[in-house]
């Protein structure tokens, strides 16, 4: 493809972090933050209702909150990634446990592949990735231009 068919966006060096959990995976969630307390803290939370809530009492962290998972909280994330207002994720999610708003998950999981945000679903990963070089400073990457992509879908109907 040619250049112009990519846009460069840029991840500030304070990072703009959704934390999200699902019911048996919130106490984890909780204690990862508060192990990495010293490196969140200097950046900007946010997560799901009850997640957000739950972080800030036990880890004095300031997580700001948008509505629980079930409620569109998850919806509520995936649009502040597509604003450009999230980019990075830690989603300790069950895979064992049936989840009623599972459509909303894969959405959120979706949208953050297509704007190319790093993601991580277990502790194991987001241990990697804010341990990761790229946590302290800025980062570039490329994304879909999507005024041309719709353009050129356009020119084809």
């Amino acid at each position: 493809m040619l250049q112009e068919d990519f846009i460069t966006l840029q991840i500030q060096k304070q990072k703009n972090i959704a934390l999200i959990a699902h019911d048996s995976k919130k106490q984890a969630l909780i204690e990862w933050c508060e192990d990495n307390k010293d490196i969140l803290k200097n950046h900007f939370l946010c997560g799901t209702g009850t997640t957000a809530r739950m972080i800030t009492e036990k880890t004095g962290l300031p997580v700001r909150g948008y509505n629980s998972g079930p409620l569109g909280g998850d919806q509520q994330i995936g649009a502040k990634i597509v604003e450009g207002k999230v980019d990075f994720v830690i989603f300790f999610s069950d895979p064992l446990a049936a989840q009623p708003h599972d459509p909303d998950v894969k959405a959120l999981l979706r949208i953050a592949q297509v704007y190319d945000i790093p993601i991580a679903n277990n502790k194991a990963t987001a241990d990697f990735m804010i341990t990761s070089k790229f946590m302290d400073t800025e980062y570039e990457h490329k994304v879909m231009n999507f005024d041309k992509n719709i353009r050129d879908r356009a020119k084809t109907l």
